[in-house]
């Protein structure tokens, strides 16, 4: 006589309730955003300094914010753990390498593609624009600033920024993964004594993620405030003559994640849609947000947990993604830029400059890490090509408006690398694109965990499944038993769950 757990006699007379797509994390974001467009076309019609436009400025500043300040500690205790569990795969150095020819090959095709539509659409032609606009900006783009901001300021990677109105701390992602790196190393390299260390950042990780997801779990508040902010301040005269230039734009980033990215994605073997729906809260975020610094943590965790990307290789592509993998900032929007101020000036470019621009939009991201930000990487694409830095200043009336949608695009793509990588090295955990997408609450996650458990023991029995971490690639697989489970002990790679 078959008996059930409470757990899942409860499931069996439970009544009907509201499907989980309609009240997870990704939907509570989708009403968060409808919510902010309400709140921001009633705070467009109160005065300047009215009160709901304060507060929507208040809570939207405070919880980016609060994403930026878990960046730096988790930064610094994921890449030093990841460090030191990557020595226990024999092609991590294959791993990073691959990250960066993903990284390269899907900015090479955005480019590409941003330059066919500048072609195409002639942003810079009959826009309306005044010639007074033009002003060259405040700072531009060099590779010199990438290589000195490679060179960490002090141990920490932390500075001080002075305005105006005070100063505030900030930091530098490219020197945390730097100085993180590192310490990872030599506390690999000092071996037994660092053992204390490396147990003591990964517990600190431990801690660090759960306080981010207390943040994190106030996103549908933060988008609500975030784009009421946008929608009060900016609305739909901001685009004027502009018009054009800002369709080409979101027509190349369309382009970009409606086209480039599925069919990289089907090429490897990957669903497309399950893709997207897993990682729709990062795109929103990065939306509404403007931060790539600022969702990381977000695409950290949507990487993990319902990607299936493994920890120890996340926690170092991620990062790095985050500062260099700009699909959006780096690729689209110069290439279209550009060719905005060539047509603009009456400047004919000819092949030769049209390769500048793919060569400056593929190395170019990284090479702003010093002074990041789609403006200085416009201006060192202009300078390259020999155009006036002044028509810099032609395109700022619409730049927090370009700014959602590129930042979009960037987040995006800074998930889809590490699944492609992943996938292709064998290590990614293909369950996790099975059904509906994994809850990014360690509690939620675990009562599903327990209640499909419960619901198995009283059913059927108990079956042993073997790991997604020791599924590996065909030709892998047709070696010995002993040997590939020597390998599988010697990698120690441990997904998520």
């Amino acid at each position: 006589m078959s008996t059930s757990s409470p757990a899942a006699e409860r499931r069996r007379i439970a009544p009907s309730r509201i499907p989980d797509w309609a009240t997870g994390f990704g939907a509570q974001v989708i009403y968060g955003l409808i919510i902010g467009l309400i709140l921001g076309f009633v705070a467009r019609g109160t005065a300047e300094g009215s009160g709901l436009r304060a507060v929507l400025d208040s809570v939207g500043g405070a919880y980016v914010q609060l994403l930026k300040l878990m960046v730096p500690p988790l930064v610094v205790t994921a890449v030093i753990t990841s460090v030191a569990n990557l020595r226990k795969v024999t092609n991590a150095a294959r791993l990073a390498l691959s990250t960066l020819l993903w990284f390269a090959a899907t900015a090479f095709a955005s480019v590409v593609a941003g330059l066919l539509i500048g072609l195409w659409l002639k942003p810079g032609l009959g826009s309306g624009v005044d010639a007074a606009a033009a002003e060259a900006p405040s700072s531009t783009g060099s590779w010199w600033a990438f290589l000195a901001g490679i060179v960490p300021e002090n141990i920490l990677g932390l500075g001080v920024k002075v305005a105006e109105d005070g100063a505030s701390p900030t930091f530098n992602v490219l020197q945390l993964l730097v100085i993180s790196i590192a310490l990872g190393i030599a506390a690999v390299k000092v071996g037994e004594p660092a053992e204390p260390f490396l147990r003591g950042t990964e517990s600190l990780l431990q801690i660090i993620q759960k306080v981010l997801w207390w943040i994190i779990r106030l996103a549908p508040i933060g988008t609500a405030a975030l784009i009421g902010r946008a929608v009060a301040e900016y609305g739909w005269e901001a685009l004027g003559s502009l018009g054009k230039f800002t369709l080409a734009i979101y027509v190349g980033l369309l382009v970009v994640i409606g086209i480039i990215y599925p069919v990289v994605l089907k090429a490897n073997g990957l669903p497309v849609g399950a893709f997207f729906r897993r990682v729709w809260p990062v795109t929103s975020l990065g939306f509404v947000t403007r931060s790539s610094m600022g969702v990381m943590p977000v695409t950290q965790r949507v990487t993990e947990r319902r990607l299936g990307v493994p920890r120890e290789y996340s926690s170092f592509a991620v990062p790095l993604g985050a500062t260099t993998k700009m699909d959006g900032c780096a690729a689209i929007y110069p290439a279209i830029a550009a060719l905005f101020v060539a047509q603009f000036y009456g400047v004919q470019l000819g092949v030769t400059d049209y390769l500048l621009v793919v060569i400056v939009s593929v190395l170019g991201s990284a090479a702003t890490a010093g002074t990041t930000g789609a403006t200085v990487m416009l201006t060192l694409t202009l300078s390259t090509l020999g155009l006036p830095l002044e028509g810099v200043g032609l395109l700022l009336a619409v730049e927090p408006i370009l700014d959602m949608g590129r930042t979009a695009v960037n987040v995006t793509g800074q998930a889809l690398v590490p699944a492609i990588v992943a996938k292709r090295a064998g290590i990614l955990d293909a369950s996790a694109f099975e059904g509906e997408p994994r809850p990014l609450d360690d509690d939620a996650a675990a009562a599903e965990s327990g209640s499909a458990a419960a619901e198995s023991d009283a059913t059927e029995p108990a079956t042993i499944e073997p790991a997604a971490s020791e599924v590996r690639p065909d030709a892998e697989a047709r070696s010995s038993q002993s040997d590939a489970a020597q390998e599988r002990t010697g990698a120690g790679v441990s997904l998520p769950r």
